[in-house]
């Protein structure tokens, strides 16, 4: 049973031939920002909001799942290498929305085997999406310095 519509329309589905990834990264992201802002929540709602946004498409989202607990397992870690190589910021101090593109990228760069330059443009993509006027800039910047 849906508890809400689903919030991503087909206007907001990414096209072309590695789209279905991108939707999962929307998703994931959306998530990982509402947990960020309402920790837990992310357990009471998550699994939920998977199959309501992409109720046709199993693999997906178990992309999506697999990016969502990475990023959640390893934020220690990935925050302790995002206040590294971003200059004179804390995580903590960082815009939500950035900090959890980032944290999501950081997943994906430092622990799968996703090309960095396709984990560079997704991030850029969710920052200018759902970030500010800088955050495209922002994140582009900081993941440029991941190796």
């Amino acid at each position: 049973m849906t508890v809400h519509d689903p919030i991503n329309t087909a206007e907001d589905y990414p096209q072309g031939k590695y789209a279905n990834r991108s939707l999962a990264r929307i998703v994931a992201f959306q998530i990982l920002y509402q947990d960020d802002l309402n920790p837990g929540s992310a357990a009471a709602f998550g699994e939920e909001f998977l199959r309501d946004e992409l109720p046709d498409h199993k693999p997906i989202r178990n992309f999506a799942q697999s990016l969502i607990d990475g990023a959640t397992q390893k934020k220690p870690e990935i925050d302790a290498k995002l206040e590294q190589v971003a200059d004179n910021w804390a995580v903590a101090r960082m815009n939500s929305t950035d900090r959890n593109v980032l944290r999501l990228a950081g997943y994906e760069m430092l622990f799968t085997e996703t090309p960095r330059a396709v984990v560079i443009n997704e991030a850029v993509e969710l920052a200018k999406r759902f970030g500010t006027a800088d955050s495209a800039a922002f994140v582009n910047g900081v993941l440029d310095k991941i190796g």
